[in-house]
Order: structure tokens, then sequence, then C-alpha cells
């Protein structure tokens, strides 16, 4: 089994004045040798956008891409003529495929709007771009896991075109769970959005995270009242 800790005063920050951004993994101006990517988890950027403010459009191509808002609302415009407004509480993802171009604005004139941005691998290049976002209930993420991305179709999750899985929760203090990879040589990656938990024998804060491959399971227990993003993917890409 291979750990490594992800803690959140080593990401890399870039401060545009109306973006303020934490980079997990190497990119834009931040660049990391050791932190390149984790299997198909390629980008994990943790993102706070002023009023009025966002990103113009610009295109992407073969990525699966996740957006996950934190706090405020999100406004997507893509070149297919799409245009959703993504609230807290929604997941989007969005396909790049063969080619989008799609801007993201926050979706409030006076508030900031924190999400975060998280890029896949694909498992299939190529494929025609597409779009998907849904509304979860976070009641249903209280003491248990609530898968928001998944592989499997027909699920109420949001389908990926990658062998992942990701899932929220928000667990009380001093509650349990073991996961275990859904499939052969998937890792796992853990980031804490709030609170403080034990996972294995690392204790991770807000905003820490643990990457780990070759396990059969891991064993995570809350410290406090905690919430976090866990993603099932290939280490293999």
């Amino acid at each position: 089994m291979k750990t490594v800790i992800h803690r959140g005063n080593t990401r890399g920050f870039a401060d545009h004045g109306w973006l303020q951004s934490y980079h997990t993994f190497s990119f834009a101006g931040y660049y990391n040798p050791e932190r390149i990517h984790f299997g198909a988890l390629r980008v994990l950027n943790d993102d706070a956008v002023k009023g009025g403010m966002g990103f113009g459009a610009h295109p992407h191509d073969n990525m699966e891409i996740i957006s996950i808002p934190l706090t405020g609302a999100l406004e997507h415009k893509d070149n297919t003529g799409r245009h959703k407004i993504i609230n807290q509480h929604d997941v989007q993802i969005m396909s790049a495929g063969t080619g989008i171009e799609h801007s993201e604005f926050n979706a409030s004139r006076t508030e900031p709007v924190k999400f975060l941005q998280i890029w896949l691998f694909p498992k299939k290049r190529d494929i025609a771009p597409r779009y998907e976002q849904k509304t979860f209930d976070p009641a249903e993420r209280q003491n248990k896991l609530q898968v928001v991305v998944s592989p499997e179709e027909n699920t109420d999750a949001l389908w990926i075109n990658q062998d992942a899985w990701f899932s929220l929760g928000k667990f009380d203090k001093d509650k349990s769970f073991e996961y275990s990879p859904k499939l052969e040589g998937n890792g796992l990656y853990l980031l804490v959005l709030s609170g403080s938990l034990k996972a294995g024998n690392e204790t991770l804060q807000a905003r820490d995270a643990i990457a780990v491959s070759g396990l059969e399971k891991l064993n995570v227990t809350t410290l406090e009242d905690t919430e976090f993003l866990l993603m099932d993917l290939p280490m293999a890409v």
C-alpha cells in the first residue's frame, strides 16, 4: 500500500484578485514535479471567485470535468447553446470529448462563489461532448456516503466516462466507516472539506487530503463533525 498526504497549506496558490485558487496538482503557473496527477485524477482546484467575475470562454478536450459548488452558484455557458446555473448542492459534469468551449462566472454580482473544479483523464477519448448536472439532497449524505458520480448507468449519480466513483459525506463526530475500492487496481483520494478525521493512521484537518493506492480498504473515523469528498478512481491511465 502506498500513502501520500497532501496538506492544505502545501498546495499551490494563485491570487488573481477576482480569483483565489488552490492547486493540489500542477496547474497553470503552479508546477510541482511530484504533483502531476494521482492516477486518473489530473486537477483538483479549490476556487473562490468574486461577485460578477469568472472564467471567460475557453476550450477543453478529452477530459472529464466535475464542478462542485460549496457556497454560492456558478453560471455556465457553452458553445452548444447551453446556459445553466449550478447551485450549492448541485454537481456538474462535462465530458469535453472531441472539444467544447465554455465559460464559468459567479452567478451573483455581489456574493463570492466557492467551488471545487476536478479533472479526470477519460476512459474513452474523442467521445461526443456531453453535459449533465443534478441536485443532491445533503440529508442523504448524513452519516453515510452519497454517491454523486459513477460509471454505472441508470443510477441516481451523474455518469462519468471513467471507472470512477465520487462520494460526499457529512458525518457526525466519532462516526466510523470502511471503504474498499470498487475495482481492483483503483486508488482512493479523500479530501476533507470541513472538520477533521482519521484515515488509516493519518489525522487530516480541513482541506488536507490522503491519496492511497494498493489497498483493500480504508478505515475512517471522524474526530468532529466533518464533511469530505471521497474519490475512487483508476491508477492506470
